[in-house]
């Protein structure tokens, strides 16, 4: 049973020597085995890598030399981050043979702490998708009700923490993919500031958005696996030099003069159960000593044309260089150059990869730049404006993660602007470059969860977290599920 433990419950269980790391490895080995058939969360397990991680921390804690208190708890790898030796997919046919001859950044921080590695968690192919359903390798299955998505594109991820299968996981976040699949299984998910943690090794999708945060069964096992791979990397242009001033140590929950903002434009359209848990959260925060105020960010309807076309213009960019020569399976049987690219790429591609190679091509194309992408990124600044107002007045923003609970699988996949409207709600965060994490706040009338989404200005992942734990502590419990 040692799966049902957390991070810290889990280190304290090693640091008192009533468990050992190997020990912890096979228990949760044994619960993926029989439950990934049932939920996809996992792509690639390898079974044998995370035992000998595991009896390399044991010896090291024998030595005394254990490299933190988590040395030797194994946790997932969503799998559009690269693993020297161990195969990263990105969940695309592409790419289902590819084994990096390199790490992450931030994976190589994750093991530098001692972390093992359980596997690579199922996603959207390319992390493109919001339920895990355009997967070369399957949906993931919501472990609430498998009939139901898990939401997405780090829904591998979010199910092996909500169904026990790992006390946490890494994720990538472009327009919400760790904190809406958080949401839909009832676990904590976090999203840092833009530059906080190294893209180094994160395959990229939308560079100017993708962002690598952690999923956790609480708020302080989020902030300890999230605190463990942040940090500068020369490697990565936009990685940024800031003080990790964010453990698990350093939250209190204290929100005593804490200022709330609440948008209006955020509980536009969600469904009323959602924005009575959410209201009703907010109000006992204030009942802890925060101070609520209504604000308006007016610009929130813009969030998604502006994110879909910059998104998909940086996708069309990113992915020419899979064309069967520098990376992905080539087609077999190409006459030509030309005809090598074409058969790589449409045998490679699912549906949802090519038409955002296609949707962004078509906006960065001549006589179109200036109508779409550049007027798309003019939106971009003023949304960023629309924040910083915002934060001149509040110290965090309080909404839905969702405008619904969790959707049936098939149910959305074949109307993609349903989908894409279904991201109104997380998109502005990545937009903006600002840090944002879900909370669970109970379940609905059918048992599915809730999310609470709090947003904090940039480099302010302390604040977020602390608000984060003081709901934690004035919400109902979701229990795990299975």
């Amino acid at each position: 049973m040692l799966h049902r433990n957390g991070l810290r419950e889990l280190a304290d269980l090693l640091t008192g020597r009533q468990a050992s790391a190997r020990e912890i490895a096979q228990d949760l080995l044994s619960r993926v085995g029989a439950l990934n058939g049932r939920l996809n969360a996992f792509i690639t397990v390898d079974q044998e890598r995370c035992l000998r991680e595991a009896d390399e921390a044991d010896a090291r804690r024998a030595r005394g030399e254990a490299r933190s208190d988590f040395d030797g708890i194994p946790v997932a790898v969503k799998d559009n981050i690269c693993t020297a030796g161990l195969r990263t997919t990105c969940a695309s046919g592409i790419l289902r043979d590819f084994v990096p001859p390199y790490d992450a950044h931030a994976y190589a921080g994750m093991r530098a702490h001692g972390f093992a590695t359980l596997g690579k968690t199922n996603m959207d192919e390319f992390a493109m998708g919001s339920t895990t359903e355009t997967s070369f390798f399957g949906p993931a299955r919501n472990p609430h009700d498998d009939t139901r998505v898990p939401g997405g594109s780090s829904g591998g991820s979010a199910v092996a923490v909500a169904a026990l299968m790992a006390p946490a996981a890494l994720g990538s976040d472009t327009g919400g993919s760790i904190r809406q699949p958080a949401a839909f299984c009832g676990c904590v998910g976090v999203k840092p500031t833009y530059g906080r943690v190294s893209r180094y090794g994160l395959v990229a999708f939308a560079s100017s958005l993708d962002q690598i945060g952690a999923f956790a069964r609480s708020v302080d096992d989020a902030a300890a696996l999230l605190a463990a791979v942040s940090g500068h990397d020369r490697r990565d242009s936009t990685s940024i030099d800031r003080p990790v001033d964010f453990g698990p140590d350093s939250l209190t929950g204290d929100v005593r003069g804490l200022r709330i903002g609440m948008p209006e434009e955020y509980f536009a359209g969600v469904a009323p159960e959602i924005a009575d848990r959410v209201r009703a959260q907010i109000a006992a925060l204030e009942a802890e000593g925060a101070t609520v105020r209504p604000i308006s960010l007016r610009l929130t309807e813009y969030a998604v044309p502006v994110y879909y076309l910059i998104a998909t213009a940086e996708a069309s960019s990113n992915l020419a260089r899979y064309d069967g020569i520098r990376y992905g399976t080539p087609a077999p049987d190409a006459a030509n150059l030309a005809e090598l690219y074409e058969r790589t790429r449409s045998a490679g591609f699912g549906k949802e990869v090519k038409r955002r190679i296609m949707l962004g091509t078509f906006s960065l194309s001549s006589g179109y730049y200036d109508a779409y992408y550049l007027k798309a990124l003019k939106g971009r600044t003023l949304i960023i404006e629309d924040f910083r107002r915002a934060f001149a007045e509040v110290d965090v923003i309080v909404t839905p993660v969702t405008t619904t609970t969790a959707f049936g699988i098939g149910e959305k996949i074949s109307d993609p602007l349903s989908l894409y409207l279904s991201d109104i709600l997380t998109i502005s965060a990545n937009l903006a470059a600002i840090p944002g994490v879900s909370v669970p706040v109970g379940l609905d009338a059918r048992g599915l969860p809730i999310g609470l989404q709090i947003m904090a200005s940039h480099f302010q992942e302390r604040v977020l977290l602390n608000a984060a734990k003081a709901v934690e502590r004035v919400s109902p419990p979701v229990a795990p599920a299975l």
